[in-house]
């Protein structure tokens, strides 16, 4: 069944040697100012025998950031920084896409370079807390973007992926899943518009294709991906979904015109829903079925329910997962406690099986 992983596919322009692909990780290891380090860059470049790895989280504007020392694509610094990484996992032989995430409403102020209220398509507050470099805070409400702001906001996504691609990389993926700004759009609950973004799904669709027009117009379609999790209640901040079998449908009709690279799926176990989309989509499908074992995941690609996989903690604590895999080496443990911030503890030092052997 393993089998089905090592056959070489494409994505868009990406030609992949095989289907097993690293998943976006956000890890909160950059500059203060959002800028890829060194660090950064080994820890990419351990895990560039992936399919192609999807970076962590990377905002597209200083009103994209959510969390502490994420990494930015806006700036020159940003991009002299991320080309540190794309150098680093290309002469690894790799391929590597940045994401694109604006978080929206799951945000604080103490956590954004300009300390401004979050924004998002209505003023409804989350629930719970986010983290911040004083310790846990409340999650304010957020401001309503105006009309005129929500195209500004699609130009900053494009502007990001011109940035991205100034940087090195291969492709964006952008983020319209987990309950941030896109999926926001997409909820009847995060999204109480009345203007042409709001109320029925065709208009609460639009930003997200409007955000995927451009930076397919801007980088080309074939370096465009981007990430959904219909249903997926993952990071959600209370956003609510009531319409996944009507909504997610028309949201790639809507978006398969455009012949992106690729469609990202965080599954949440609605098979029904995810075959519907698989034979909606017309070119390659990534998924991304978190909690099942490998083989379980290869059965999608051997089924034609995917093409491609996306593996997240194993690759953080596995460098070398791909040769691990077709081995049938053990595997290392991912350590929770070093997921988030700090240096090369927990990131750039777990062991290789040949070192751990």
């Amino acid at each position: 069944m393993l089998n089905a992983l090592w056959n070489p596919t494409v994505a868009g322009d990406l030609d992949l040697p095989h289907r097993l692909a690293m998943a976006p990780l956000t890890r909160n290891r950059a500059t203060p100012e959002g800028v890829p380090t060194e660090l950064n860059a080994e820890y990419y470049a351990q895990r560039a025998d992936h399919a192609f790895i999807i970076t962590e989280g990377t905002q597209p504007s200083a009103d994209g950031q959510g969390y502490p020392v994420t990494p930015g694509i806006y700036t020159e610094e940003h991009i002299a920084g991320w080309r540190k990484v794309t150098d680093a996992v290309h002469k690894a032989d790799g391929r590597i896409v940045i994401q694109l995430m604006h978080v929206g409403r799951i945000s604080h102020p103490d956590n954004t370079p300009h300390g401004r209220q979050p924004v998002a398509p209505s003023a409804v507050k989350p629930a719970g807390v986010t983290f911040t470099a004083s310790g846990p805070q409340e999650m304010p409400e957020p401001r309503a973007l105006s009309t005129e702001e929500v195209a500004a906001t699609v130009d900053d996504f494009r502007r990001a992926a011109a940035a991205a691609i100034a940087a090195g990389a291969d492709g964006v993926e952008i983020h319209g899943a987990n309950g941030y700004l896109l999926h926001q759009f997409l909820s009847t609950h995060t999204n109480q518009r009345t203007d042409q973004y709001g109320g029925t799904i065709a208009n609460r669709i639009r930003f997200a294709v409007e955000v995927a027009t451009a930076v397919a117009d801007e980088i080309g379609a074939g370096r465009t991906g981007l990430r959904i999790s219909p249903g997926n209640p993952f990071n959600l901040g209370d956003l609510t979904e009531s319409d996944t079998h009507e909504l997610y449908p028309e949201l790639v009709r809507a978006l398969a015109p455009l012949n992106l690279a690729y469609l990202h799926i965080a599954h949440a176990g609605d098979d029904d829903l995810l075959r519907t989309l698989r034979s909606l989509w017309p070119t390659t499908l990534v998924l991304n079925r978190a909690g099942t074992d490998i083989p379980t995941r290869a059965e999608d690609v051997e089924d034609g329910l995917a093409d491609v996989i996306t593996v997240g903690s194993l690759a953080l604590a596995n460098p070398d997962l791909v040769q691990r895999i077709r081995s049938g080496a053990p595997l290392n443990t991912p350590n929770p406690e070093t997921f988030y911030g700090g240096g090369a503890a927990g990131y750039t030092d777990y062991p290789t099986h040949t070192v751990s052997s």
